[in-house]
């Protein structure tokens, strides 16, 4: 004959006494799991990288399509993003003030306003006049004077040597990986790790019977609690990646012009009609290339010489009722 005996937390108990064992192993279990769910939950990266003042990092926002002066933005999660335009900084009078994900917006840290980013996100912006590069934290919705594609603070200006110029030709990239974990950073409401207990193991042992042996009186156990661990925030060890770098890279460019496109036509007769419309404005050409084997026609006017001269030409074609005219870094 063979009986079942089960030790639990060291306690030899008997068969009889399996079904409330069982239970409060199930219980446990449970326990466990819904801790393991809780720990995925909170093992996000915190993102210390430029933030420099302090403030925790905002909330996630994408955002809807927005109209700002007659013109239409559509924010997106777009990690193919590169662009090359023109940037300008920001700072006193916007110093301390929240940023559009919640943050409080400083001058000195490594941050830049975007129209269509996610916010946070991540990207790289070059300065194409001297090849010094850094990496800046997107935090704020904006610029929205025609013409720019990212404000960067004051402090992004500086290590981008524009601060005295006000503006500066530049590429944009964004940073997927980066991005996507900082991502992951605003979404976690308390960016803390939580240490799980583990669950109570039980052991079952098969041990034969003598058969002519009398059964012998069973000693009552006492039963002891099943006891669990509460889940503690655990401390964060060090700086949780990616920490994004502060350094300025010195990167290779080539010499680049400032265009004003007054548009792009798929028939060449449109193209014409544009270009008769802004011949006056400034040595005008039309270009053509290729998108998904549809041949395109671009209307631009240039090479202008300084940021200054094309602003003007920009707004001379807006109010000459092209409003699709904007500003091209190539």
């Amino acid at each position: 004959m063979t009986g079942i005996v089960i030790k639990f937390s060291g306690i030899t108990i008997v068969k009889r006494r399996l079904r409330l064992i069982t239970s409060a192993a199930f219980f446990c279990f449970g326990l466990t799991a819904c801790a393991e769910t809780e720990f995925l939950i909170h093992t996000a990266k915190q993102i210390n990288g430029n933030k420099q003042s302090g403030d925790k990092l905002g909330r996630y926002k994408v955002g809807s399509p927005y109209q700002i002066k007659g013109a239409w933005y559509y924010p997106a999660e777009d990690y193919d993003y590169s662009e090359t335009g023109i940037a300008s900084w920001y700072g006193p009078n916007f110093h301390g003030k929240l940023t559009a994900n919640g943050e409080t917006y400083n001058q000195n840290d490594l941050t830049a306003a975007h129209r269509t980013l996610p916010l946070p996100s991540a990207v790289r912006v070059t300065n194409l006049e001297n090849g010094r590069s850094i990496v800046l934290r997107i935090n704020d919705r904006g610029p929205f004077a025609r013409g720019r594609i990212i404000d960067v603070s004051r402090r992004g200006a500086q290590l981008l040597g524009f601060e005295r110029n006000g503006t500066a030709k530049v590429r944009v990239v964004i940073l997927e990986n980066e991005s996507r974990q900082l991502k992951v950073a605003a979404l976690n409401e308390d960016n803390q790790h939580l240490q799980v207990a583990a669950s109570p193991r039980e052991v079952v042992i098969s041990q034969p019977l003598s058969a002519n042996r009398a059964p012998q009186p069973t000693r009552t156990a006492r039963q002891e609690p099943v006891q669990t661990t509460p889940l503690k925030p655990a401390p964060m060890s060090g700086s949780y990646t990616p920490a994004l770098p502060e350094k300025v890279e010195i990167l290779p460019v080539s010499p680049t012009g400032i265009y004003v496109q007054a548009g792009a036509f798929s028939r060449l007769e449109n193209a014409l009609r544009m270009r008769d419309r802004v011949f006056d404005m400034g040595p005008t050409q039309i270009s053509r290339f290729e998108v998904s084997g549809t041949e395109i026609y671009r209307v631009r006017v240039g090479p202008l010489g300084t940021v200054k001269v094309a602003d003007a030409t920009l707004s001379q074609m807006v109010g000459a009722g092209v409003d699709s005219a904007r500003l091209i870094v190539e």
